[in-house]
């Protein structure tokens, strides 16, 4: 890492001003060798943190691309919190990407969907955690990274959602998700949901992959691919009847949470009829409370 520039333990203890004294060429290498960190100390509590506040406030898009570039070559670096980081930091670029359009940035936004697309559902190290790394969580920071990029480029929607469903059905992943993994792929998905100009099929098509998942399940102890994917359809079952707080509810929201429910009744089969549920109710009914009976039969 190059000799730093800034005094950071300062720095983030007056809340991140930006340091206009610094070249900010110079100091956008110096935290795109911070984010590569072992130290959680160095790489979150302090670049990262840096990276998404200037990025955010306008600082650093003179070198904005140079910067999404750097993140996306760093998906196939060897260290797992290098990775991960990547991911993040490039969710961030992204963000600013949409509030502030220019070509090249957006058309740098397909070269690191690709980078991305091939990371994403092929990572190994799944952990949430680690007690000398602290947060690694390289499926929550994918899942906001799949969300800023939909938001970016809308014409991949479709495929981004394909990748989600590809990462929690992914078999080689040994780590079940303990860290509200579930719940950020389920936002994720909510929000690419929202990707304008996306159909019923399409918005219901990935849920082809998970069931192809599930095709040759067996008996027998519940391997942690199958936990995941149980685990974030029952958090986007819940994302999509609540809504999100600034968005509400996406277009297809009803007909995606029918297919999960198709889905869930394979391991959950005490669960109530649709007709049963919010959102399916009829006024008309007289089955059609929200209430559903607590009794599980033996």
């Amino acid at each position: 890492m190059p000799s730093t520039q800034v005094d950071w333990p300062s720095t983030a203890a007056a809340g991140f001003p930006f340091p206009g004294r610094v070249p900010v060429r110079r100091l956008a290498d110096e935290l795109s060798a911070m984010l590569v960190s072992p130290d959680p100390t160095v790489r979150d509590d302090h670049a990262y943190t840096a990276l998404a506040r200037w990025t955010g406030e306008g600082h650093l898009d003179e070198l904005l691309v140079d910067i999404g570039d750097a993140a996306a070559t760093r998906f196939t670096h060897p260290e797992i919190q290098a990775r991960s980081f990547a991911a993040l930091a490039l969710a961030r670029v992204l963000d600013r990407v949409k509030a502030v359009p220019w070509a090249a940035a957006e058309d740098a936004a397909d070269r690191w969907y690709g980078a991305f697309a091939e990371w994403f559902p092929a990572e190994l190290d799944t952990r949430g955690w680690d007690d000398t790394l602290g947060w690694l969580h390289a499926v929550a920071h994918g899942a906001d990274a799949a969300a800023a990029l939909a938001a970016v480029l809308p014409s991949r929607g479709s495929a981004l959602l394909d990748l989600c469903a590809r990462r929690m059905t992914a078999e080689a992943a040994g780590h079940r998700y303990v860290q509200l993994e579930d719940a950020r792929l389920a936002r994720a998905i909510t929000a690419i949901l929202f990707t304008p100009g996306l159909s019923v099929d399409e918005a219901t098509g990935w849920l082809d992959t998970v069931t192809r998942a599930f095709a040759d399940a067996e008996p027998g102890p519940v391997p942690p691919w199958a936990f995941n994917t149980f685990t974030t359809l029952q958090s986007l079952h819940l994302h999509l009847v609540l809504g999100l707080a600034d968005r509400g509810t996406p277009p297809h929201a009803e007909a995606v949470t029918t297919r999960i429910v198709t889905i869930l009744r394979a391991p959950l089969p005490w669960l109530a009829q649709p007709s049963l549920l919010p959102g399916w109710r009829n006024a008309s009914d007289p089955l059609s409370s929200p209430v559903v009976n607590d009794t599980i039969a033996p």
